[in-house]
């Protein structure tokens, strides 16, 4: 890997990411996801088509455009949240999920499909926070009624995986993991109270002051929370994820006096430039041979998606109206950067089918393709009827 292939390759990502837009602008009634985009754009730059990029070059960037999005996708968790009763809703349904994952997967081992029982049964519960946020935001869903139950079954399907992870698939056992996610919890905690009483008052005025100036403190000591929690997770044996979306509920719970501006800057930065090069980069290892060869398996995980965590969460919110638990079963069985992080650890592994790995990411692709688009569409549909 030299500098000018590194260069060239992060070129060819940056115009996919600034072309995307414009593609979206252009096809209104299309409704695809910009993160569809950006996967397809990987795909046509990547190795395996144009061979104009090469995932190799934009690997930290990558890394870095994860940790913003589930950085992001922590700090939408409001604190208040986490005590409403919703919330234990969500995390029952999100217990329901996983039971009817291992029974499901289970039979998918017996019968041969599956070599990796863990990887697969995990990535049967997740819900993509950070990728459907941008979404329900556009279109509004996230001021109305279904937004305490999105965020709720969305915090529930991506925290409560990590953990999952952290604690199964880690280099460590059980145990030590317990212990290590404890100390990170604690060390969080330390970030957030201590400057508080540490930092002297000068010091926080100076921050302050070089928020709006070229100095952009505040952002910038945003960034080393969240790369400084990375390199704490990397080095407690956490998968990263983890530590970026502790790094925005810390965010969050540390209210910052200059937040709105900062909640502006951070979305500017993340999804700007660091999030869409993460996508674009997911669309570059994404195995097109596999999928081309052996469609039926991604359709297979596609509606395992949608049976085992859309159903659990469907059944789970009897409370609300049908039309609702529909949108948020729809919205709840949307999945993508944890199955992309989990088809990566298969992979290490060497437990994984490449077919499978491929067939999961394609899935999580499809539902992101798919399924927001049939839960906006009941909400387009409510709207024509009020302002009728």
């Amino acid at each position: 890997m030299t500098i000018e292939s590194s260069l060239t390759s992060l070129f060819f990502v940056a115009l996919v990411a600034a072309i995307v837009p414009i593609i979206v602008g252009l096809l209104p009634r299309v409704r695809i996801p910009q993160v569809v985009w950006l996967l397809i754009g990987g795909v046509l730059i990547g190795p395996q088509l144009l061979n104009a990029a090469h995932p190799d070059d934009i690997d930290l960037l990558s890394q870095v455009g994860l940790g913003f999005l589930f950085l992001l996708a922590g700090y939408e968790i409001d604190p208040k949240l986490i005590r409403d009763k919703v919330m234990g809703r969500a995390a029952l349904a999100w217990t329901v999920t996983v039971l009817v994952s291992l029974i499901v997967t289970g039979i998918l081992e017996v019968v041969g499909l599956v070599s990796a029982f863990v990887p697969i049964a995990i990535g049967l519960t997740t819900t993509a926070l950070g990728t459907i946020l941008p979404i329900a935001k556009d279109a509004g869903v996230l001021s109305g009624p279904l937004a305490k139950p999105l965020l709720a079954n969305g915090a529930a399907g991506e925290f409560l995986p990590i953990v999952a992870i952290a604690l199964f698939l880690g280099s460590s056992g059980e145990f030590v993991a317990l212990i290590t996610m404890a100390a990170f919890a604690l060390l969080a905690v330390l970030v957030v109270n201590v400057p508080k009483h540490a930092v002297p008052k000068a010091v926080s005025d100076i921050i302050a002051r070089g928020t709006e100036s070229t100095y952009q403190t505040t952002l910038r000591w945003v960034v080393v929370l969240l790369v400084g929690l990375l390199v704490v997770a990397a080095d407690l044996g956490l998968d990263a994820i983890l530590g970026a979306f502790v790094a925005g509920v810390v965010l969050r719970l540390s209210k910052p006096r200059d937040i709105d501006v900062l909640e502006h800057k951070l979305d500017a930065i993340g999804y700007g430039f660091f999030i869409p090069i993460f996508f674009i980069s997911s669309g570059m290892n994404l195995d097109v041979d596999s999928i081309v060869e052996n469609p039926l398996r991604l359709l297979l995980f596609f509606f395992l998606l949608l049976a085992v965590r859309g159903g659990s969460v469907y059944f789970m919110h009897f409370n609300l109206p049908r039309d609702q638990r529909r949108r948020l079963a729809l919205f709840s069985a949307t999945a993508l950067p944890l199955l992309v992080a989990l088809a990566e650890i298969g992979m290490e592994t060497g437990n994984m089918h490449p077919e499978n790995a491929a067939a999961l990411v394609g899935a999580g692709a499809l539902s992101v393709l798919i399924f927001p688009f049939l839960a906006l569409r009941g909400i387009e549909n409510e709207k024509a009827k009020v302002n009728a």
